[in-house]
């Protein structure tokens, strides 16, 4: 049975020195992301977004830091969900970078210039130029986040 979406969701965003954090996912909604997730039964935002970031990548949570939230029209797999309010966080961690073999096919720190490239192939995508099959097997930053990455001006 599909899970029906609960219309929240946390963002974490993880630097290394001038590197960010992105998983590809394994599951759709494909693209390149930070780790996110459902809030869900959770007590709070916090509380989904420490849970999520270690579910993804098996980091811990040293400090967290609310840097946007808002309301997003996107899509995800579960029953109803169309939009999600987001709330998403700076993020200092420990441990190391262990991916979740379910959720994401690799895990990774990225340059910018890396993130403006796959942001170049989202645009595409975005305009139809990249066909559905073509962006599954090569995707660039998921759009939801895409979005986020422009506001938060990373992109």
């Amino acid at each position: 049975m599909t899970k029906r979406c609960d219309h929240t969701s946390v963002g974490m965003l993880v630097w290394k020195e001038n590197e960010l954090l992105l998983i590809e996912r394994k599951k759709p909604p494909f693209g390149f992301a930070p780790p996110a997730g459902h809030v869900d039964k959770d007590d709070s935002f916090e509380v989904a977004a420490k849970r999520e970031l270690e579910e993804e990548v098996g980091l811990k949570v040293k400090n967290i830091n609310l840097l946007i939230e808002g309301r997003k029209e996107n899509p995800c797999r579960r029953k109803d969900g169309n939009w999600h309010y987001w709330k998403i966080y700076e993020i200092k961690t420990e441990g190391d970078v262990k991916r979740s073999q379910e959720e994401t096919k690799q895990a990774g720190f990225y340059s910018k210039e890396k993130i403006k490239e796959l942001a170049k192939r989202t645009e595409d995508y975005i305009k139809g130029e990249i066909k559905e099959e073509e962006w599954e097997k090569s995707p660039g930053i998921e759009p939801v986040w895409y979005e986020w990455l422009k506001e938060l001006e990373v992109i």
